[in-house]
């Protein structure tokens, strides 16, 4: 199993707006594709400006699968778009974790 660690760091007082257009245009449409995030949280120490999302996936295959079916959707280049107008967004970083042999996703 792999993650999906994504930070993205945000102009200053935009979290809140940037997050409300995500839930309306695009969570729908990304989870349809990607399965539920493990982790969609803002952050309250450190950058505040920033919040964090991480996506399991079986491997490198199947989060280029996947991938590719959202961006391949119109509704998630809706929400693209939208975003881009919003112009919130300063920068992302990802990062591609490899889980522990024993680590076992939480069932509820």
């Amino acid at each position: 199993m792999i993650f999906d660690h994504r930070t993205y760091t945000l102009k200053a007082g935009m979290v809140r707006a940037h997050l409300a257009q995500y839930e309306q245009y695009g969570f729908k449409t990304q989870s349809r594709h990607l399965g539920q995030p493990v982790l969609y949280a803002t952050t309250e120490v450190g950058d505040v400006n920033s919040y964090v999302h991480v996506w399991a996936y079986k491997d490198l295959a199947d989060r280029t699968a996947k991938r590719a079916a959202l961006w391949a959707d119109p509704e998630w280049l809706d929400y693209v778009k939208r975003s881009q107008e919003l112009g919130a967004l300063i920068k992302q970083e990802n990062m591609i974790l490899v889980a522990a042999p024993f680590f076992k996703l939480p069932t509820a």
